[in-house]
């Protein structure tokens, strides 16, 4: 779902100083409105090169994770699968053959390396369970240390102070809601908590040290998401002080502290109600907004000199990476492909010294990889290299960006759509909804390796970014708060209209698809709009917002209280909105996936519907991976699912002119 000053104590209003020249500055994408001009394109090599683009080797391709900087800029450490499992690797930094750190069954994740070389932090849990533990690797030796050792906490976002002595980090128990940071002293071993008594419907998060080490910063976010704050703590007495005093419900993140430690850069929607990037002055509480666009701008970072300043732009799900001046105050992007371009470190993106920028590319043919730029200039060098042999970019499809209307009329929904090459426009074809999780997320041109193998096997996809999806404004985030499985359901629909208007589909072959909340709209769509669907493929769902309520991780207990109402006073409203009540609806058959150990949407809940569709003689599936959680980490995992996934598509709706086999 991270220089001394003084406060002033009194309540101050946050000031906005708006400059009258900002505005949308960013250009809007053209994007297609009319489905009859989504065309297939022409690729003569695409049917001899088929088993390229097969579940086993897509998977073979490596997933590279977070990444940090060696404090003396030679090294990069990184999260890659590279063995099988998510664990901790070090490559040069001007790149070459990279070294295993760690080996582990067990995933791992955000890797921080301490300032003075000698460890680095990282997270790791058990089977997928989410209670992550911190440990402390020797980049010299290996040897692994876990620092906290607790089963029934959770410990993570570590953050190391300057001087490399203290690790602050957010530590939740395993029965709470209440998200806290805690402060590890590595020579005493001793830790203090720098917060506490915070609200069952608050959370603690992202950890900022000032330069000089005596303050930390951190956001507070309400469950419901809707508004946060912005905190800084003096770390020596643990009081905490309120920089973002608002009326109202908006939304304020911390970004980075300025090495003079006077001002935060943040990114907020307090300006005109969409993500932007600001640097509050912490005396004053006067908000100076760099951005003023109508799309999703995230603050990174100060450079080291506190010269520049770093920050994204999600447009319409093609996002770059913005350097900007801060003594010229031009702002220039960074000459990356176009995908999705975010930025990496743990702390910062910058190295030590200023001069390389640590970010990662990924794009719709291209897996995530870590890249520098070089501050003086020049083009980004490529460091980690994630396609396997065998792999052809251009056999990769690129989806169109597409826009259509919502059923009530209220919102225009994005979408992305890819088409198989060389497709008929003859309404012969299969096709899926593939629908994502969160729901505050968004599906981005970036690479995705079940969708790149199934339009390959003959399938169109759409991925809509329904209402409630990240990326846009805050009213259409906020629009589907205690409407839950309502207008975001039927703009789901909608993108099934859309395929059938492209002239592509056969309207009785389209399949609905999607994990986490996705696999709760999947489950939605097939009960409330029976007749739309061939068949559908639940993954990690949920399904009965009571049991779910009831079973799930407290912190998710809480933001579904914030989103959904009371379960008592909502009664009807959940039990509207729990597909469970409604299976005697299914038409189609079902494939479920599970996750043994997921905190998240417990496993229980795609039971409840295996056994509720078996009753009634339906058509239905389900694989539990015990040693996972909420989604699959595991590499034999994931290609055993998709697989399955793949092999179920084809014999429920086969794609036209399928000249599949499958392995009974």
């Amino acid at each position: 779902m991270r220089a001394c000053f003084l406060f002033t104590l009194m309540v101050v209003a946050n000031t906005v100083m708006n400059d009258p020249a900002l505005g949308q500055t960013l250009p809007v994408p053209q994007a297609i409105t009319d489905p009859k001009q989504i065309v297939s394109k022409i690729n003569a090599q695409v049917e001899q090169n088929q088993q390229s683009l097969s579940i086993e080797k897509l998977y073979m391709t490596r997933s590279v994770g977070d990444t940090s900087w060696s404090p003396d800029g030679k090294t990069i450490a990184f999260i890659a699968n590279i063995s099988g499992r998510n664990n901790l690797w070090l490559v040069a930094a001007e790149g070459g053959w990279p070294t295993q750190l760690t080996i582990s069954d067990q995933r791992q994740t955000q890797p921080a390396w301490s300032p003075n070389g000698k460890w680095i932090a990282y997270i790791s849990d058990h089977d997928g369970d989410e209670m992550w533990d911190i440990f402390l690797v020797s980049p010299k030796t290996g040897q692994v240390t876990n620092l906290t050792h607790t089963r029934e906490i959770a410990e993570d976002n570590p953050a190391w102070s300057p001087d490399g002595r203290y690790l602050a980090y957010t530590v939740r128990p395993k029965a709470s809601s209440v998200v806290e940071i805690d402060v590890y002293d590595t020579v005493l071993r001793e830790t203090r908590h720098l917060t506490g008594g915070t609200p069952v419907d608050q959370l603690n998060d992202h950890p900022v040290w000032s330069r000089d080490g005596n303050w930390i910063a951190y956001t507070q976010e309400q469950a419901k998401g809707t508004d946060s704050n912005i905190f800084v703590a003096e770390v020596a007495t643990g009081k905490s002080t309120l920089v973002t005093p608002h009326d109202g419900e908006q939304v304020y993140n911390i970004d980075d502290f300025s090495p003079d430690g006077k001002k935060l850069l943040i990114t907020s929607n307090a300006a005109n109600g969409y993500d932007n990037v600001g640097l509050l002055e912490i005396t004053s509480r006067k908000t100076t907004w760099l951005t003023q666009d109508k799309w999703r701008i995230s603050g990174g970072n100060y450079s080291p000199d506190g010269k520049h300043l770093v920050w994204t732009a999600n447009v319409d799900g093609n996002r770059d990476i913005y350097l900007h001046d801060l003594v010229s105050g031009k702002t220039s992007s960074l000459p990356l492909p176009k995908g999705v371009n975010t930025m990496g470190g743990d702390h910062s993106a910058f190295s030590a010294d200023g001069s390389r920028l640590l970010c990662y590319h990924n794009g719709a043919n291209a897996p995530n990889d870590v890249w520098v730029y070089p501050m003086t200039g020049g083009k980004p060098r490529q460091i980690t290299n994630s396609l396997v042999a065998g792999m052809h970019a251009e056999d990769m499809v690129e989806p169109f960006l597409v826009h259509y209307p919502s059923k009530d009329g209220r919102w225009t929904i994005s979408a992305w759509v890819y088409v198989t090459y060389n497709m008929v426009r003859n309404r012969q074809n299969a096709a899926i909804v593939y629908v994502h999780g969160g729901p505050s997320s968004q599906t981005t041109n970036s690479f995705n390796r079940f969708i790149q193998h199934i339009v390959n096997q003959g399938y169109m996809v759409i991925a809509p970014n329904y209402r409630g999806s990240t990326g846009y404004s805050k009213e259409f985030k906020q629009a589907n708060l205690f409407d839950m499985g309502g207008g975001d359901l039927q703009d789901v629909i909608g993108a099934a209209d859309f395929l059938k208007q492209t002239g592509y589909v056969d309207p009785q072959k389209i399949v609905l698809m999607g994990a986490s909340y996705g696999g709760y709209m999947t489950m939605m769509g097939v009960t409330k709009a029976p007749e739309v669907w061939a068949a559908a493929v639940p993954i990690v769902p949920f399904v009965n917002w009571f049991t779910e309520i009831e079973h799930e991780d407290p912190v998710l207990r809480q933001t579904d209280l914030a989103t959904m109402g009371d379960p008592e006073k909502s009664k009807d409203l959940y039990h509207d909105r729990s597909p469970i009540f409604f299976v005697d609806q299914i038409k189609a058959p079902l494939l479920l996936l599970a996750g043994g150990n997921d905190p998240r949407c417990p496993k229980e809940e795609a039971q409840q519907v295996v056994d509720a569709v078996k009753k009634r003689g339906g058509v239905v599936d389900l694989k539990i991976y015990e040693n996972e959680g909420h989604g699959f980490a595991r590499v034999e995992n994931q290609m055993d699912a998709y697989k399955r996934v793949s092999d179920f598509l084809k014999a429920h709706v086969p794609p036209a002119n399928c000249g599949c086999s499958l392995t009974e």
